[in-house]
């Protein structure tokens, strides 16, 4: 490990060389692509040259043990146990960071939230869970944008769609995938018995076109009129849109917008995201099956979390965390959770780099 630091802080030097080179400052694509290099490895080189700096401050304490003065030995005994409880945070630190990337990380996303099991009362608890992400990222100062949704018009949805633009959206977000489960009384249980529905939401990274090209006699574009709750006409133009991805049946379709090229735009972003996962999917699959461990929990199938209203409980079962705040959740205060995940997973990168 190491050598490997060694290296990496040879390259940092090399690169704040290249930073201030006339050369490479004219050239600003090249300047752009150094400085954030340089960015992403500064916490890595500053870990590794505190780490450096506490090794040599022990051997410095070592030398003070051999002294006649017993007062004086203390201190370096107490010193050195300060310093070696440093070193070992420091190179916790280190492994942390030497944990490969996720590239995704940095990117936007696009949230897709259906009602699952459960009827309108699904409907109505996939609209909450639109509320709570559109509240969080409100608080992260993201943008959302709707891109494309299916309305009950009782205030539900079947699907919302949307594209949710930060930094660090995808590396905050992406474990939200899986199914959400619901327990409560709905409205219209004159019994007051409790029912359960479920959600599943997806989170996708935005795809932008250099990261997937799509050839135009891969699609089949159809227009028509978009419709309303109900099956009523919204628009009385064919502004509303389907595009089919020929080569794996992928089907979107955008209506929201009055202009049918907007419409397009919104459902080509939706289908290149779409697309994206896929591939991501099946390469995550080949990689677990040859590794045959699979870490992390990408199943979307599975039931992730569990809101109990009767109790104002939230549990999220891949980490047994259970909060008695289920109002303040739904309002948007989903750090606690986000944070216990990013934990967990970093727990177990790690055990795969230790072992490694």
């Amino acid at each position: 490990m190491f050598e490997r630091l060694q290296a990496v802080e040879e390259h940092y030097e090399g690169l704040e060389r290249l930073l201030a080179d006339p050369e490479v400052i004219r050239d600003q694509e090249r300047f752009q692509r150094c400085a954030r290099e340089h960015s992403e490895l500064s916490r890595l080189v500053q870990a590794w040259r505190a780490y450096r700096d506490t090794a040599r401050q022990i051997e410095e304490s070592k030398e003070l043990l051999n002294e006649a003065d017993e007062e004086l030995k203390k201190m370096a005994r107490d010193e050195i146990a300060e310093l070696k409880a440093r070193q070992a945070e420091i190179e916790r630190d280190i492994t942390l960071l030497l944990i490969p990337k996720d590239p995704n990380d940095s990117k936007n996303i696009l949230l897709e939230i259906r009602a699952g099991t459960g009827g309108d009362e699904a409907a109505l608890f996939a609209a909450e869970l639109f509320k709570m992400y559109s509240r969080y990222a409100e608080m992260r100062r993201w943008k959302v944008e709707i891109m494309s949704s299916h309305s009950t018009g009782i205030g539900g949805f079947k699907e919302i769609i949307a594209l949710i633009a930060g930094q660090g959206a995808y590396s905050q977000l992406k474990y939200e995938s899986g199914v959400h489960r619901v327990q409560r009384v709905p409205e219209t249980e004159s019994q007051g018995r409790i029912h359960t529905s479920a959600v599943t939401i997806a989170v996708m990274p935005e795809a932008e076109e250099v990261d997937l090209q799509i050839a135009e006699n891969e699609l089949r574009i159809d227009v028509f009129r978009s419709s309303g709750p109900g099956g009523q006409s919204v628009n009385t133009t064919d502004s509303a849109v389907r595009i089919t991805h020929l080569p794996t049946g992928l089907v979107v379709q955008c209506q929201d917008e009055k202009s049918q090229h907007k419409n397009k735009a919104k459902a080509m972003k939706v289908l290149r995201a779409r697309l994206l996962d896929r591939m991501q999917q099946e390469q995550h699959d080949k990689m677990a099956e040859q590794r045959k461990n699979q870490i992390g929990t990408g199943d979307r199938s599975e039931r992730i979390r569990t809101y109990n209203f009767p109790q104002g409980r939230i549990t999220d079962h891949r980490i047994g965390l259970t909060l008695y705040k289920l109002e303040q959740v739904l309002g948007g205060e989903i750090q606690e959770l986000i944070d216990g995940l990013i934990a967990h997973n970093q727990t177990q990168a790690l055990k795969g780099v230790e072992q490694g």
